[in-house]
């Protein structure tokens, strides 16, 4: 039994469901992939998700009604960790270019587009043909 559950059977269905919106188990990340937050760790709420599935997203997510940015650990195609930022409009801009430069030639079968603003986000391992 988790901590969550123990909170969830003191709150009524109102507070449960209130609960669920400001700090939600999973988020979803534009490629639709629901992946689980990690609120045990020291660096705050984590979402460790590969850095692919987050194309096109134009705002670092949050939770506690936006109050609390989560920490994303930008993963590669082998789900090994390549960035950790809280600001992801900042690493679209400075860092990604680097990240993309390393990991394309890695990762040559996978999409490293030059705009990761306007890519569309993807959940699959390669580039369909």
């Amino acid at each position: 039994m988790t901590a969550r559950d123990v909170l969830s059977g003191l709150l009524d269905w109102r507070q449960g469901r209130e609960l669920d919106r400001i700090a939600p188990t999973h988020w979803e990340v534009p490629s639709g992939s629901r992946i689980p937050i990690d609120y045990l760790s020291e660096d705050g709420p984590v979402l460790a998700v590969r850095l692919q599935e987050l194309f096109g997203l134009t705002e670092s997510p949050a939770v506690l009604g936006g109050r609390v940015p989560l920490t994303l650990h930008l993963l590669s195609p082998a789900h090994r960790p390549v960035q950790v930022t809280q600001d992801l409009v900042s690493f679209w801009a400075e860092g990604y270019a680097e990240v993309r430069r390393e990991l394309r030639g890695r990762y040559p079968k996978h999409h490293w587009p030059e705009d990761p603003l306007t890519a569309t986000p993807t959940n699959r391992a390669k580039r369909r043909s």
